[in-house]
C-alpha cells in the first residue's frame, strides 16, 4: 500500500530546546525486547496553517526519534466523516487504519475547543475500530495524550482523550501535556521555545517509549479476553495456562497435582 498521508517532519535532528546531556538515547534500556524500534503514530487536531497540536506532534516525533524510535505523522486533511457512504473504502481511512496496525504505541494532541477535544482529533479516533477482520488498531498499545490552549491552562481535553484511549483498550500513560497560551510557545518557525512546557513534553515522550518497551512482550496476553474466547470457542489450555498451574493443588510432598483437566489428558 502507498502511504500518501504521512508528514515530512521538518529538521528531525535539530533540538535547540532539548539539553542531551540529560536524556538518555535509550531510555527503556533492561525494560524488554529492543529487536526493532518502538513503533509510534502521532495525531494532531487542527488543520491551521500554525497548527500548535501539529507544532506539538511534530516535537513529540523528533525527541522520540533521538531516543531510538521510528514514528509517523498522519495528515488528516481529507478524511470523511464516520458514516459517509463509502467511508471504510476510502484511500484516507484505509491509510489511517494500516498506520494504526503498524503501531505499537500513539501520541494524540487536540487543541481544547469549546473546553473539548476537536472534531479532527474525534473524527480520526473514530475511524479506528476495536477490531477489524481479526485484528487491534488500538488494544494493547500505549497512548501519550497531551493538548494546547489558547488561554489559562486546562485539562478538559487531555481527559477526555484518557477516556477515548480507556475505551479503545489502550494502555494510556500516566504522564500528560497541557500547554497553554500555546501561541506565545513557538517561534516563527514553529519551534517550541525552552520552558517547562517543553520539558514537560520530554517527560512525556521518554515516558511513552519505557511504557511501550515494557508492554512489548504483553501486548498479545492484555488483549486476550474471555468473552472473546467464548465467542470463538477457543477453551483454555490448562496444560499451559500459567494461573491455571499457579493455583494446582500441592501434593503433600510439595509436588504440584494435575488439574482437572490435566488428569484428564493423560488417562
Amino acid at each position: 500500500m502507498t502511504f500518501d498521508r504521512l508528514r515530512p517532519l521538518p529538521d528531525p535532528d535539530h533540538l535547540p530546546a532539548l539539553d542531551k546531556a540529560y536524556l538518555s538515547a535509550d531510555p527503556a534500556r533492561g525494560l524488554g525486547p529492543h529487536h526493532h524500534p518502538p513503533r509510534i503514530l502521532l495525531l494532531y487536531g487542527s488543520l491551521r496553517e500554525r497548527s500548535y497540536s501539529r507544532f506539538c506532534v511534530e516535537e513529540a516525533a523528533r525527541l522520540l526519534q533521538w531516543m531510538g524510535c521510528e514514528t509517523r505523522i498522519f495528515d488528516p486533511s481529507d478524511l470523511p466523516l464516520p458514516g459517509s457512504p463509502g467511508d471504510d473504502d476510502h484511500p484516507a481511512v484505509r491509510e489511517l487504519r494500516e498506520h494504526a496496525l503498524w503501531s505499537e504505541g500513539m501520541v494524540w494532541c487536540s487543541p481544547e475547543r469549546h473546553g473539548q477535544v476537536s472534531g479532527l482529533l474525534k473524527l480520526q479516533i473514530d475511524h479506528l475500530p476495536l477490531s477489524m477482520g481479526g485484528l487491534r488498531p488500538t488494544q494493547g498499545r500505549t497512548l501519550a495524550v497531551m493538548q494546547v490552549s489558547g488561554g489559562s491552562q486546562s485539562f478538559n481535553a487531555v481527559n477526555t482523550l484518557r477516556l477515548l484511549g480507556r475505551w479503545m483498550r489502550m494502555i494510556t500513560i500516566p504522564n500528560q501535556s497541557s500547554v497553554a497560551k500555546a501561541f506565545q510557545e513557538f517561534d516563527d518557525a514553529g519551534r517550541m521555545k525552552p520552558s517547562a512546557y517543553y520539558e514537560r513534553i520530554v517527560d512525556v515522550m521518554e515516558e511513552l517509549v519505557r511504557f511501550t518497551i515494557l508492554m512489548r512482550p504483553h501486548s498479545a496476553q492484555l488483549v486476550d479476553r474471555y468473552s472473546e474466547r467464548k465467542s470463538a470457542g477457543t477453551a483454555i489450555d490448562a496444560a499451559n495456562d500459567l494461573s491455571s498451574i499457579a493455583i494446582a493443588p500441592t501434593s503433600p510432598g510439595g509436588a504440584k497435582m494435575p488439574s482437572p483437566g490435566q488428569a484428564d489428558r493423560s488417562k
